[in-house]
């Protein structure tokens, strides 16, 4: 039987994940993508690196500026924290597109049109062509369709202003002000970024957006230290939708959303391309199993609607969280919006021996999904299957069973003794 064409929308970090994870599995990939037309840079943590690595992009790592000193001024105080790297977008891009063409990818430059899904798929682009494919991969970022959200979080845009200044060593900074926040940074080479993040509405008119986005930077005392005199005359403005969105349905028996459009996160979680990195790297094993052993596809699409789910509320409590921190301008309508916002559940639940449990659920074994024993606990919902290679579920039965701890883990090591004993005291055993 031919191999059935896959078709990726996106090139993004979770477009090109998906792609390259794919192609390890021995799959002809198409990915459609139109180009990024503006110049943008974002913060990235250590974490998105080794994440960019364990997908396969290396030369998209490769384009992560030198480290940027990073300040913090929030709820009242002024802090330096770590450094984070600076990311060129555009150059980050376009290294995501030589590691798809290393793999073998076939990429495709166009605006999508219409996508229609008769017998199949069709994908119209602007230019007059037709793609069709078997199975479809929206992986479009916040510009996807939605049929309908599942959950979405209080409306939000992010003004992304851009200039050139003097040359000078790579450096960033985060605020918070009474109505958002803003971020900025200025590369070696001299460009210059700031970005405010406020509630949706009573912004002025397009028109007006530069002479606004100016005379806010020229009452920070942060821009000041950070930039030169060009940062206080208007820019060019992008403004784009930063509100936290979470798709209502995520997979079906020949598609898959996969990054921002499963889930969209607040940008002060500072987890944008991790989260797209997090959703794309199960994708592939989730496509294998639809199109291989379709007697697992409902188990399929269980498994990835679950995770896309626990992630995006991860990373929603991770804003609320943060915008929780802000205690000074609590009162404010943009912080009291967010602060309790999607619930008051905490990030991690708090340990609880009584209710660990084991059951049967869905895992990633050999490159397809499949069902498995594995422990539940407070903090880990999903089910934990394997602690460094150690199945976890066999340790928890033989000890709610009632055996001694040293007779289940008497075929192991020291070593491996030690990190159970460790893991289980963590879940309040003992």
């Amino acid at each position: 039987m031919a191999d059935p064409r896959i078709l990726i929308l996106g090139a993004g970090p979770a477009g090109a994940a998906t792609a390259i994870g794919l192609r390890r599995l021995g799959y002809a990939v198409t990915v459609v993508s139109e180009w990024r037309r503006f110049a943008a840079v974002e913060g990235v943590s250590q974490r998105v690196l080794e994440g960019l690595r364990h997908a396969g992009l290396g030369s998209a790592l490769e384009e992560v500026a030198t480290p940027a000193t990073r300040q913090v001024r929030w709820n009242g105080q002024h802090l330096q924290l770590n450094q984070e790297y600076l990311l060129d977008r555009q150059a980050f891009d376009r290294a995501l597109r030589d590691d798809l063409q290393r793999a073998g990818v076939t990429l495709v430059e166009g605006r999508v049109r219409e996508v229609l899904g008769e017998d199949g798929h069709q994908v119209r682009l602007d230019d007059g062509q037709t793609l069709e494919a078997e199975f479809l991969v929206e992986a479009r970022g916040r510009q996807a369709p939605l049929a309908a959200d599942r959950l979405r979080g209080p409306e939000t845009v992010s003004l992304l202003n851009l200039w050139q200044g003097e040359p000078g060593e790579p450096a960033s900074a985060v605020e918070s002000l009474d109505d958002g926040w803003a971020w900025m940074a200025r590369l070696a080479d001299g460009r210059c970024y700031w970005q405010i993040t406020l509630n949706a509405e009573g912004l002025p008119g397009k028109a007006a957006l530069a002479e606004y986005c100016a005379e806010r930077r020229r009452r920070s005392e942060l821009v000041a230290e950070l930039f030169d005199a060009h940062a206080l005359a208007p820019a060019i403005v992008h403004a784009r939708s930063s509100t936290a969105i979470l798709a209502g349905e995520c997979a079906g028996e020949d598609w898959l959303r996969v990054g921002d459009a499963a889930m969209a996160v607040d940008p002060l979680s500072g987890n944008g391309i991790f989260q797209s990195l997090s959703s794309a790297l199960q994708a592939p094993a989730v496509i294998n199993t639809l199109l291989r052993c379709p007697q697992r596809a409902a188990l399929a699409r269980c498994f990835h609607q679950q995770r896309i789910e626990q992630l995006f509320l991860r990373f929603a409590r991770i804003g609320r969280d943060f915008y929780a921190q802000e205690q000074a301008r609590a009162a404010g309508l943009f912080w009291a919006r967010r602060r309790q916002w999607p619930d008051a559940q905490p990030i991690h639940g708090a340990s609880d021996w009584e209710a660990v449990r084991v059951e049967r659920r869905p895992v990633l074994r050999e490159g397809l999904v499949d069902e498995a024993d594995v422990v539940v606990t407070a903090d880990q919902p999903l089910g934990v299957w394997h602690l460094q290679g150690i199945e976890l579920a066999p340790v928890v039965r033989g000890v709610q069973d009632g055996l001694e701890l040293t007779q289940v883990l008497s075929d192991r090591s020291m070593e491996q003794q030690m990190m159970v004993r460790r893991w289980l005291a963590e879940q309040g055993y003992g």
